[in-house]
């Protein structure tokens, strides 16, 4: 056993499985595999899926392979194979030697394939989809066999170098493993393992018109690559007794410690969806801007958001891996990040909601510079400037003409703090034609500049302000959860759990140095929330913020 099995690790079920193969001898090394398919992209299930993978690898100073499993080519795009690439190295892993794919053992494949056929264990069918269907039997009636099943190995081998050379229409016939039409495992009633797709393929071209199935390709990938421990979710718990015959039928993987497959719980989160089809209807229907979308559960749309690689990590971390199917809190994932920026995020602020404060006795005509901690808590980050004037922008929820002794912000008559700035007191205030407040006049005490005024007063409220001749305008994207039900899977249509609200767009301002602030990187604007700005459509021109998490549990 390797050096680390000395270090304190999370013990779960796989981990248990891995230390006691290490210790009897059957393996003497841990390679895993990560095998995503090209055909959407990588959302925080995935995540969960890589940092197992990766994780054991790297704690057992093994290896981890991104191998995609690109056999269904009418589905699959380059783009992204090259966007889950980005995810998998955005998360902190690197996989080992050169990227793989499935496709890359096609001529393998083929000659497994017909292997089986001169074994009498697989054979070319006929029978169409909708009698495939018929003759398979359901859950509580067995299946039976199809007329095509006792076909001679000589005309199969025929049959199905015929469909490799093109000679069958699609859905004219499949190759299928003979195992058992009586099976209580439907995945064992002789499933089909390899059908015809008249469809350009990302990485052969159009060498190929038979492509091969999942359960028929995955096995053997991993026993050419000599993975230890095939780490699977729950929903391939049956197929693992496919899995287990097919290679159990081939010469070439008898060795004891070949690949064997483990199944754990995927991720459940409230108010998620982790289907990629369903996925791809809010996209192709618009219901999101696209994939990255930030308030889509893709690593993409995550990252749009301002979380952090190892704000996911703990995440994955915290939630275990168990064989028991259960719902996440998704404040559990909101913890992890706001957890993370609390404490390193630098400070800022912003108004969403400006209204102008007019400071009728300040005396300066340009405006004065303030210096501001970067962190409250880390003198390492340093300060930044804040101007300040007579004229500065706070936000409208921050006054009131009245209010109860519960309000601690800016009140007719009364005195509040501005950030790291003056204490002011509101004279009076202006009003649009619907009885708006538009502007407040105030005056302020400048012997009470920072936390320490030198006369002592204690004021209850601290509000945010901008300047306003520096502000910059900028967009607020405030994201909630896309969907008012927890569980928004077990409802027929998506439509009908949507959350209307999901995005609010405001327009207000920020201090001018956020003009500059690097795309993703999430900073708290005091007394809002938790912000980053957009990786797509933000610019020094143009800002554009996106909420990450509130500063608290607010749902």
């Amino acid at each position: 056993m390797s050096d680390v099995d000395t270090e304190v690790r999370p013990s779960n079920f796989i981990r248990n499985i891995i230390d006691e193969d290490l210790k009897s001898g059957k393996h003497t090394s841990v390679h895993t595999r990560f095998p995503p398919e090209p055909n959407g992209f990588l959302h925080i299930g995935h995540a969960k899926s890589i940092c197992l993978n990766f994780g054991i690898a790297k704690d057992y100073q093994g290896q981890c392979n991104l191998r995609f499993d690109d056999t269904n080519p009418e589905k699959e795009d380059i783009d992204y194979v090259h966007s889950i690439q980005e995810d998998v190295k955005w998360l902190g892993f690197q996989w080992a030697d050169e990227i793989r794919y499935s496709s890359n053992y096609f001529d393998n494949l083929h000659q497994y394939a017909l292997e089986l056929i001169n074994k009498g264990l697989a054979y070319v069918c006929f029978l169409n989809a909708e009698e495939t269907r018929e003759y398979r039997g359901t859950l509580t009636a067995p299946g039976k066999n199809s007329p095509y099943r006792d076909t001679s190995v000589e005309e199969n081998l025929s049959l199905f170098e015929k469909m490799r050379l093109g000679e069958f229409k699609e859905g004219e016939c499949a190759l299928r493993a003979k195992i058992d039409m009586a099976s209580p495992f439907m995945c064992m009633r002789d499933p089909v393992i390899y059908r015809i797709r008249f469809a350009h393929h990302h990485q052969t071209g159009d060498k190929w018109c038979i492509y091969p199935m999942y359960d028929f390709t995955h096995c053997i990938s991993d026993a050419i690559e000599n993975i230890s421990h095939s780490l699977c979710t729950l929903e391939f718990q049956d197929n693992r007794r496919l899995y287990d015959w097919v290679l159990d039928h081939l010469d070439d993987f008898q060795a004891p410690n070949r690949t064997r497959q483990y199944e754990f719980s995927r991720l459940n989160l409230e108010y998620t969806l982790m289907s990629k089809r369903k996925l791809n209807d809010l996209v192709v229907r618009n219901l999101v801007s696209g994939w990255d979308d930030p308030r889509m559960p893709t690593i993409a749309g995550l990252r749009r958001r301002g979380y952090t690689s190892a704000s996911i990590r703990e995440f994955c971390q915290r939630i275990g891996v168990t064989k028991q199917e259960n719902m996440i809190e998704v404040a559990m994932l909101d913890a992890c990040i706001r957890e993370e920026l609390n404490a390193t995020a630098p400070r800022a602020m912003a108004v969403l909601n400006p209204i102008k404060l007019v400071i009728e006795n300040y005396p300066n005509a340009e405006p004065e510079t303030i210096n501001a901690p970067v962190h409250p808590n880390l003198e390492e980050m340093g300060t930044r400037e804040l101007a300040f004037g007579k004229e500065i922008y706070i936000d409208a929820e921050d006054f009131k003409e009245s209010a109860n002794k519960k309000y601690k912000r800016l009140v007719l008559g009364k005195e509040v703090r501005l950030r790291n700035a003056y204490v002011v007191k509101a004279e009076r205030f202006d009003t649009d034609a619907e009885g708006n407040v538009t502007t407040v006049y105030c005056s302020y005490d400048n012997e009470t500049l920072g936390k320490n005024p030198a006369d002592g007063r204690k004021v209850k409220g601290v509000i945010h302000w901008v300047e306003a001749t520096t502000a910059k305008a900028a967009e607020f994207r405030v994201y909630s959860r896309l969907f008012n039900e927890a569980n928004p899977a077990e409802f027929d249509t998506i439509d009908e759990v949507l959350n209307p609200e999901s995005l609010v767009i405001k327009q207000g301002v920020v201090e001018a140095g956020l003009v500059s602030a690097p795309v993703e990187k999430a900073y708290q604007f005091e007394r809002e929330g938790y912000f980053c700005a957009d990786n797509k459509d933000s610019s020094a021109e143009n800002l554009v913020f996106n909420l990450t998490v509130p500063l608290r549990e607010s749902f």
